[in-house]
């Protein structure tokens, strides 16, 4: 059994390795979330505040500028990769070390012993990121109380490999169906096979050449792919439907409403009888010519990369907050069987954000 409590004077592993030993897949965070909030209202120089299993925790201290350093508390399913296990190398292996749970340790150890910041902090702890975006946590904390979320700044702990990553990219899920007609496959002719019919989707994506934008100084790579194709009925059935699953992932100089015409114009004459948005999530621009995000680049070092895939910054971004991703977590490792995370990693990222909030 997981313990119950978490213990902040903890160095930045070793608590780490206690947030994965809280098993606490989307929809389960019940049990880390009230660990959470506890250990923090422990915490004399932070407001607590908590909505459903998302947590908040504040300073006052009336600085000039409020930066917002968040990170999400769930996880993708466990396969087989809890408890945690640190080995003689310095690698922590198991399921979150670097989605995100390396990033909210760190985000705990500078609440617990950066008293008096140079700026006033926010901390969010959220659930359910993993998940359809309608379950974010962040989202719901930015409906039911956006006075929370206020800042100048904010900086997404999720994992970058101890590099600041800026903006991400926005992703749209699109099912294109076709439809034809149903027949007995011995008498093809007699019906209308709905799956050839996908053919001209399928030969549109294969041909298809994605922008690659230059954006404040970061190169974006866009993508549209399928990602899923489904149809049939039986092995001696002709089909009369099938849905091929298009992911666009695109780049933040496109809005929304503009990812979705350029999709609508790609596939407009490739006999798609159905298209259904199934999921659309909007880009984050890179912000890193804010002074707040100049500053934390001076203080951390590295050079800026762009995110590939999408992030919460997008959320701030909507909010008028500026955002950088910036975990010790590397992304390539991110849902995989064998997650785990350098753990000097960890203890950098920590120091960096330290001395940035107190120089």
């Amino acid at each position: 059994m997981p313990e119950t409590t978490l213990d902040l004077s903890l160095d930045g592993p070793a608590l780490t390795a206690r947030l994965v030993d809280f098993p606490s897949v989307s929809g389960q965070e019940k049990e880390l979330a009230d660990a959470i909030e506890s250990a923090l209202r422990t915490l004399p120089h932070l407001t607590v505040d908590r909505h459903g299993n998302n947590v908040v925790a504040r300073t006052d201290l009336g600085r000039a500028e409020r930066v917002v350093l968040a990170g999400h508390i769930d996880t993708v399913p466990i396969a087989d990769n809890v408890p945690s296990r640190l080995d003689e190398n310095g690698v922590l292996w198991g399921c979150g070390t670097s989605d995100m749970k390396s990033g909210v340790a760190v985000q705990l150890r500078i609440a617990a012993t950066v008293p008096e910041p140079n700026r006033d902090l926010t901390f969010v702890f959220y659930d359910n990121e993993e998940v359809a975006a309608h379950l974010n946590g962040l989202g719901h904390i930015a409906e039911a109380h956006p006075d929370w979320l206020a800042g100048d700044f904010a900086v997404l702990l999720e994992g970058s490999d101890a590099e600041v990553e800026g903006g991400c990219q926005g992703t749209l899920r699109v099912f294109l169906r076709t439809e034809g007609e149903r027949a007995h496959s011995a008498r093809g002719w007699m019906g209308s096979n709905a799956i050839h019919g996908a053919a001209p989707i399928l030969a549109r994506l294969a041909a298809y050449e994605p922008r690659r934008p230059v954006i404040d100084g970061l190169e974006y790579h866009e993508g549209l792919n399928a990602v899923r194709i489904e149809g049939g009925v039986a092995n001696n059935v002709i089909p009369d439907a099938c849905t091929v699953v298009v992911n666009f992932r695109y780049a933040p100089d496109r809005t929304a409403e503009e990812a979705l015409a350029h999709v609508h114009e790609v596939f407009a004459d490739c006999g798609v009888a159905e298209f259904v948005v199934d999921d659309h999530s909007g880009a984050a621009m890179p912000g890193l010519s804010h002074p707040a995000a100049q500053a934390f680049m001076a203080a951390v070092g590295g050079t800026a990369r762009p995110k590939f895939g999408w992030t919460d910054v997008s959320r701030f971004g909507s909010l008028g907050v500026p955002a950088v991703n910036y975990g010790p977590g590397d992304p390539l490792f991110a849902h995989k069987r064998d997650e785990h995370v350098a753990v000097e990693r960890i203890t950098h990222c920590e120091e960096r954000l330290r001395s940035w909030l107190t120089a």
